[in-house]
């Protein structure tokens, strides 16, 4: 495999401020929930919603996507870790081989999506009381931004690594010993395909609820976001190495591409029939 052409990628773990070190990941995060923040305000203000609803849905959403996201990760790809080190599967930390501090490592997006459905379903029945694909439909756009910078956190953690690969744009993820045929090797930077995919759908998402009348259609939005998100995760699984111990493949499938096509064809029901709920504006 000619290793000439490859961008070498040896982040520094973070920012650091005095002698604590904010990690690129942790930001992200950051980052992500705040532009929600911000875009369901102006989401809001645009179906004159209340904005004293926000916080609980910021809330809501939070505990969502870290619980969610956590335990997806987990019971999908590491079910060992609730015999072998159970305090690790909802803190920061493991304590075996030793104590050490990981932070929110190990997330799984398959996980999250089921946590935020759930977290709005009980948001929905306490705060707006209307049909819970009101809320799908909008919460998707910041959905999307955020998955980008989640999966930009995975490329600064240098994490959910691509398969071996010769082309120009190919990564040698220094800080990974990751060797194969006795060397080390540059791959795929899957996190960044993902992570552009997802920024087109955050573009067309926003085109779609502020440039059509697609909303009226309860549903529609969700929909499509399930079908396009999901089909964008099962491709770039062609591009990513084995991840967890729970790994399978059948049928030329691997975990992840089998966990998506459930959401996938969920969506394509749900944008189909969007036609039946028809929703009128206040």
């Amino acid at each position: 495999m000619n290793q000439l052409l490859h961008i070498i990628w040896d982040p520094s773990i973070g920012i650091q401020i005095g002698n604590f070190t904010l990690r690129y990941y942790s930001l992200m995060y950051v980052i992500a929930f705040s532009i929600g923040f911000y875009l369901m305000s102006k989401i809001f203000k645009k179906d004159n919603e209340d904005q004293k609803l926000l916080d609980p849905l910021f809330i809501y959403m939070f505990l969502a996507v870290i619980i969610g996201a956590r335990l997806g990760h987990v019971l999908f790809y590491q079910k060992e870790l609730f015999i072998e080190d159970p305090l690790a599967v909802f803190l920061p930390f493991r304590t075996k081989p030793e104590f050490q501090f990981t932070g929110f490592s190990g997330l799984a997006s398959h996980g999250a999506a089921i946590g935020i459905v759930i977290s709005l379903y009980f948001y929905n029945k306490k705060y707006l009381k209307r049909n819970l694909l009101w809320i799908l439909d909008r919460i998707v756009i910041p959905v999307a931004i955020g998955g980008m910078f989640v999966r930009l956190g995975n490329f600064f953690n240098s994490e959910i690594l691509g398969k071996p690969s010769d082309l120009p744009w190919s990564v040698l993820f220094m800080q990974q010993d990751v060797h194969e045929y006795g060397e080390r090797v540059s791959r795929h930077p899957a996190q960044l395909y993902e992570a552009f995919g997802y920024l087109i759908l955050f573009f067309s998402l926003v085109f779609i609820y502020f440039k059509t009348n697609k909303k009226k259609f309860l549903g529609w939005i969700f929909g499509y976001f399930l079908i396009i998100l999901f089909g964008i995760r099962f491709i770039v699984e062609f591009f990513k190495e084995p991840q967890g111990e729970e790994y399978i493949n059948w049928f030329g499938l691997n975990t992840g591409q089998w966990l998506s096509i459930p959401f996938i064809l969920v969506g394509i029901y749900i944008l189909l029939t969007s036609k039946n709920r028809i929703y009128i504006t206040k």
